[in-house]
Order: structure tokens, then sequence, then C-alpha cells
């Protein structure tokens, strides 16, 4: 969808407020999400306390390319990189067993981390500009409707989120399609815009 064209002063500041500890909107292929640096914990803290998300929620993150796994994860599921080659960048949300290194807020105490290279211009650049990972939690308080708009996210929000991406309408509708590992098996763990038909046809190569 079309919408404000992202400026390089507008992604520098947004870099900025990443690197300050700071909260940034930002649109994705689905809903806005809020970007903080997963690597901060006073900005995790700050995120959950924003959300007002239950501390035991994982959060998603996006990154750049596969190569910024390493930081992130302990291994790398043998049926999954099919699916990296296939899906990314795009709606698909791999979940690996998490780096040891990774703060028990990202994983929700679960050992685990969700990942995905975004399908969304103004993501995929604000993400490769930042250089390292961000947080993609939904943009809206716990047990709301994710915002759609940047209009939408300051009418939750408020002046609490530090700085807004304003990238036009997402699409909205379903989230990314949640997928994890079990066993050396692909699992559903939320439905979402990939269906999982179309996710087992590509490891069955049918």
């Amino acid at each position: 969808m079309t919408g404000p064209t992202l400026t390089d002063e507008a992604l520098a500041h947004a870099c900025a407020v990443l690197r300050s500890g700071g909260v940034v909107a930002f649109p994705t292929e689905t809903y806005y999400g809020l970007a903080v640096d997963p690597f901060n914990q006073a900005a995790l803290s700050s995120l959950f306390a924003l959300k007002r998300r239950s501390v035991d929620k994982p959060v998603l993150l996006i990154i750049d390319n596969p190569s910024q796994l390493v930081s992130l994860v302990a291994e790398i599921p043998p049926p999954f990189p099919l699916l990296m080659q296939r899906f990314w960048p795009g709606p698909l949300t791999l979940v690996f067993p998490g780096a040891a290194s990774l703060s028990e807020m990202l994983t929700g105490c679960r050992g685990t981390i969700g990942v995905r290279v975004s399908s969304h211009p103004v993501a995929r650049q604000l993400v490769s500009t930042f250089g390292q990972p961000i947080t993609a939690t939904s943009a809206n308080l716990s047990g709301y409707k994710p915002a759609v708009t940047a209009s939408e996210v300051r009418e939750q929000l408020g002046l609490e989120v530090d700085f807004v991406l304003d990238g036009g309408e997402t699409p909205g509708g379903q989230g990314s399609t949640l997928l994890g590992c079990q066993d050396g098996k692909v699992c559903l763990l939320r439905a979402g815009v990939v269906p999982f038909a179309e996710i087992e046809t590509v490891l069955t190569g049918a």
C-alpha cells in the first residue's frame, strides 16, 4: 500500500531513537509494529510497560538478513533453511531455540525466539539502517486491536511512543504465520498470512 515517502531524515531519527533506548512505531506487511533495541534491557522494559504486556509473553524480532541469526539463535532446525529461502522476506515467523544470551523478556522465559525478515520496504530500511535486529511486537495495548495506520498508533499509545515512522496504511487482517519445530518436524503455532498448506507443499516438494 502506498503512503508517505520515507525520508533519510526520518530514518536517521528513528535509528537515533532506537540507539538511545527509545520506542519507534513502524509499518510491517501485517500491522504497525513497535521497535526497540532487543539487546537493551531498559528499552525492553519500556516496551512492556508501554503495551501493558505480561512478561511471560515473548516478543518477535525482525532481522535484515539470515546472517543476523548468529546473535539470536542456539541452532537452526533442519527444516528452516528451505522455509527461509522460500518465504523470507515475508509474513512467516520462525521460532528458533534462543541463544543463551537473550533477555528472558524476549523469550517469555521459554528459551525460544521468533524471527522473520519483513517484506515491507519501511521495515526493511529501518532494520538495515539500524544495523541489527529490532523488536516487532504489534503496536497496540495488550488485548486491543493492532494499529494499521500511524494515526491509530498515536490514538492507542499516544506520546509514550517516541517516534512514529508513517508508512501509510498496512494490510491488517491476519498476523504473520508462526512456525516452530519439534522433533525435527515443523508445527503450526499460529495461523497467519502464509497458509500452512503452502508451507507443507514446500517442505514435501509436492
